[in-house]
């Protein structure tokens, strides 16, 4: 099992909202391609919306994560590369529904020209480390 440690705020630093400064441990590292607003078909969910793109991007990333043996609760960083800053909110939401706010990852947040599709709002990354299986 990986133990995880976090510290919100190291010396000197003002603590995150919704995230930590420094989170490490050992084990496994897994890395999670961005993330977006897809179905398993390729259909966009949620077109306008950044509540409902950011519910499908937390599922799709819990989907890879558990594809490497992996949890929400193994993640150690998370990037969010948003078109709108101001979609923050919503996402976050998303985000507080599979995190444990007790002990979130590292983030960060850019806002972004463009993604791959115009009806994209947001794209999420994740890297996670995973306790090695005996």
């Amino acid at each position: 099992m990986t133990q995880l440690h976090h510290v919100a705020a190291p010396e000197g630093l003002a603590p995150g909202t919704g995230y930590s400064h420094v989170v490490w441990g050992t084990g496994r590292f897994v890395a999670v391609s961005g993330q977006i607003a897809l179905d398993e078909k390729g259909d966009l969910v949620g077109e306008g919306d950044p509540a409902a793109q950011a519910r499908q991007v937390f599922a799709n990333l819990g989907r890879c994560l558990a594809a490497a043996g992996a949890t929400f609760a193994d993640v150690v960083k998370l990037t969010y590369f948003v078109t709108d800053i101001d979609h923050l909110p919503p996402i976050r939401e998303a985000r507080d529904e599979v995190v444990d706010p007790a002990r979130p990852p590292a983030s960060s947040a850019v806002q972004v020209t463009a993604l791959i599709r115009p009806e994209l709002l947001l794209e999420i990354e994740a890297y996670a480390i995973v306790g090695e299986t005996t």
